[in-house]
């Protein structure tokens, strides 16, 4: 059993650390061979985890061969077009102002269901709204709707607006973010002078804290158990 579990956590570890290095990816952005690739690690981690007749080296081998080939072919589709068009092909037009491509649909085996559904994943419940679609390479559907069916925004009223960047999270779970303070040219006495505003001395008491770029200060407790 222990020898099992130590076989189990070596590979997990590995398959952790693969995948780490193969990009950050969701399982819906991944292009065809990398979801290839990723269902071949599993299979093939799985057979010398639970055979303890076979060497650990017959999972590990291939695992890092199959990175090897993943992280060899994303390097050469970012510097060549031509290879990743090859490998991830291009994507597909489905609507082209607003009339369905149905040869497109065919082409890539798409087929009104799936349109449908994808569209109502995205909010279009009515295809008149639609002025271009688009399916990537990744399987996913980009939409373009008609001007009449866009949400206003400010620029249509012609306002101007404030810059609003990311905030900045100071607290994290008690933990001071001294890095993040650092680089918008805040300190810790600043941050603790803020808390005890607030009444909080103790900045592990503090879920989250943060500061967007106007300034205002947002903070949380932790919960009392």
């Amino acid at each position: 059993m222990l020898i099992i579990f130590f076989r189990t956590l070596i590979l997990y570890l590995l398959v952790v650390i693969v995948m780490r290095l193969m990009g950050k990816r969701q399982i819906g952005q991944l292009q065809p061979y990398e979801f290839v690739v990723t269902i071949m690690i599993a299979d093939l981690v799985a057979i010398p985890m639970q055979d303890r007749g076979l060497s650990l080296l017959n999972g590990v081998i291939p695992v890092l061969t199959l990175l090897l080939v993943q992280v060899t072919f994303s390097f050469i589709s970012i510097k060549s077009k031509k290879f990743r068009t090859l490998l991830c092909g291009n994507p597909s037009t489905i609507i082209d102002n607003g009339i369905i491509n149905w040869s497109e649909m065919r082409k890539n085996l798409y087929n009104l269901n799936d349109l449908l559904e994808q569209l109502r994943a995205e909010g279009f419940f009515n295809l008149t709204d639609v002025e271009f679609a688009l399916l990537e390479t990744n399987g996913s559907l980009t939409i373009v709707p008609k001007s009449q069916a866009r949400p206003v925004t400010p620029e249509d009223l012609e306002l101007n607006t404030k810059y609003e960047g990311l905030p900045t999270s100071l607290i994290l779970d008690g933990q001071i973010e001294e890095k993040s303070l650092t680089k918008i040219g805040l300190s810790k006495d600043w941050l603790l002078t803020e808390l005890g505003k607030q009444g909080i001395k103790d900045p592990k008491k503090v879920l989250i804290a943060t500061i967007d770029t106007q300034g205002r200060f947002y903070y949380q407790k932790k919960p009392v158990h």
